[in-house]
């Protein structure tokens, strides 16, 4: 058992006797699928708090021949798995935070400074085989390789902070990435690479540095989909252990989606929310939104206008191949969305490329950031909007779209109307603090079509759910008059509570008065 070389299993023991383990280990099973096949390099990338280095002490628990892990192993879906025994310790394993090194490096050089820590810690078990004077990691495996046909599995956390907190140095960068190039690319003593960090593998033009791994981002995290956050059931019987409430659960932390899994919920913000028996922004407390705010301010080709309508609701195609993978290359508005995207601030539906903001956590986020750069034409209309909702549950049609008016002043720069889908953002927007109290639901489908919007009431609240239908250039009472024809209420036929029929209407010629409101009761 070494500091790098055969680590212990003491962080994964740490994760199996915490109140709160959720089992993950499935993700094994795929590890030893592609073990010493042309698949066996493996990067994965995923925001903070989404478990990314507790998977590599599980790997390393399991992998490493420096501890005896079968008890933290048993009971487990891994355990069930024809491959099970056949990988279970049998590895040499190297286990590399590069975050550590880049901090204890100082003025050294990062890789060189790694070179020098790892080969000793090798050679308390090697050394026999291979040079006293090798310096170069990649020989030194080589020439044990050689002399034993032993095989080790790479272990490699944090691996693109070089990228992320050296943005400047691009010559570090090209020294770093030809390290692990030479360290891992078409070498025989690589049974498993296993590597994570928030960005994909940096592209250097139209190629990669590190083209032997297989990308799993948050683009894309093809086979590993669910092991890339909790799922749906996962938090649903979290919810039911702890006795939360799971509808209010999905509002604040589900909303990152893939092709299989649709739901895939923050596992950190999930297992601090179920321990302190609290719905809050759990965010907040490791990241900072100064970060955020840098990124909304660039105005790439629109991007504001991009935010604000995600903001209300709406969604944005996004060409995420654009992306170079690192934080300071943007040529189009796309890079910096698709940056949000592997940050974490923005989801991804693969199946329409479109980006949206995920939850409710997500969104304070956003507030964050807005409250101190130069959006106070959009923190108005936010500030508004707890009144305007009041007064739509009050009935107060005329109020409603008076203060819908102003709303659309105040965004018309970087929000403009030309359809119902964009009335519909800048309606989500306008109602902005709703969404403490309801879930928001764009395009639901109903009897017979899709309500634009509805408000639907979390379970903690008394509040009338409502229905709104939206109008460009006709009448509010037409939008009413659909809701009632097209039956748009029979998707709520299994909610027990009032509801209110909203419709709203834009006319574009009428300068001073453009909004018309009509609000009534639904009576079933």
């Amino acid at each position: 058992m070494g500091i790098y070389l055969n680590p212990d299993n003491e962080g994964f023991k740490e994760s199996v006797h915490s109140e709160i383990y959720v089992d993950k280990t499935g993700l094994i099973a795929y590890a030893n699928k592609v073990m010493n096949t042309q698949q066996k390099c493996i990067c994965v990338s995923r925001p903070r708090r989404f478990g990314k280095s507790m998977a590599l002490k599980m790997l390393a628990a399991y992998y490493s021949c420096g501890c005896d892990s079968r008890e933290l192993f048993r009971g487990r879906k891994i355990e069930k798995n024809d491959s099970f025994e056949e990988h279970l310790n049998q590895y040499d394993v190297i286990y590399l935070n590069m975050q550590q090194f880049l901090i204890r490096a100082r003025k050294q050089e990062v890789t060189e400074y790694l070179e020098h820590v790892v080969i000793a810690d090798i050679r308390k078990v090697y050394g026999g085989l291979f040079a006293e004077d090798e310096t170069i990691l990649a020989a030194a495996l080589e020439q044990i390789y050689s002399e034993t046909g032993r095989k080790f599995v790479f272990l490699i956390d944090e691996w693109d902070c070089v990228m992320r907190e050296r943005q400047e140095s691009e010559e570090m960068q090209r020294v770093y990435l030809n390290f692990l190039r030479d360290l891992i690319k078409d070498q025989p003593y690589v049974a498993l690479a296993y590597m994570t960090g928030i960005l994909p593998v940096k592209k250097y033009g139209e190629h990669s540095a590190l083209n032997m791994f297989w990308e799993y981002s948050m683009t894309d995290q093809k086979a590993l989909e669910e092991y890339t956050g909790f799922t749906q059931d996962e938090v649903k019987e979290l919810c039911r252990q702890y006795g939360m409430d799971f509808a209010e659960a999905g509002s604040w932390y589900d909303g990152y989606m893939f092709m299989e899994f649709q739901h895939i919920y923050n596992p950190r913000s999930v297992v601090e929310a179920m321990l302190n028996h609290r719905f809050s922004n759990y965010w907040t407390s490791t990241e900072v939104y100064d970060a955020l705010k840098i990124y909304m301010d660039m105005d790439f080709d629109g991007l504001r206008s991009d935010i604000v309508h995600m903001l209300g609701g709406g969604r944005v195609r996004v060409n995420t191949r654009s992306f170079r993978n690192d934080m300071r290359t943007f040529e189009v508005k796309d890079d910096v969305l698709t940056l949000l995207i592997h940050l974490g601030y923005l989801a991804y539906d693969m199946g329409k490329r479109e980006a949206f903001i995920p939850n409710k956590e997500i969104i304070e986020e956003f507030e964050n950031a807005m409250s101190v750069g130069g959006w106070k034409e959009v923190m108005n209309v936010l500030k508004a909007s707890e009144k305007l909702l009041n007064d739509t549950l009050n009935g107060h049609q005329e109020s409603v779209a008076e203060a819908l008016d102003r709303a659309h002043m105040e965004v018309a720069s970087v929000l403009t109307y030309n359809d119902e889908n964009s009335l519909s953002c800048a309606i989500g927007l306008a109602y902005y603090s709703a969404r403490k109290d309801y879930t928001l639901i764009r395009e639901l489908p109903t009897g017979n079509g899709f309500a634009d919007i509805v408000f639907l009431p979390l379970p903690h609240t008394d509040k009338p759910a409502l229905v709104v239908e939206l109008k460009y250039d006709k009448t509010a009472d037409s939008a009413i008059r659909q809701i009632k024809d097209r039956n748009y209420t029979q998707a709520l036929e299994k909610y027990t509570g009032a509801i209110l029929l909203v419709g709203i209407n834009y006319n574009k010629d009428n300068v001073d008065k453009p909004h018309s409101c009509v609000i009534e009761q639904w009576k079933k």
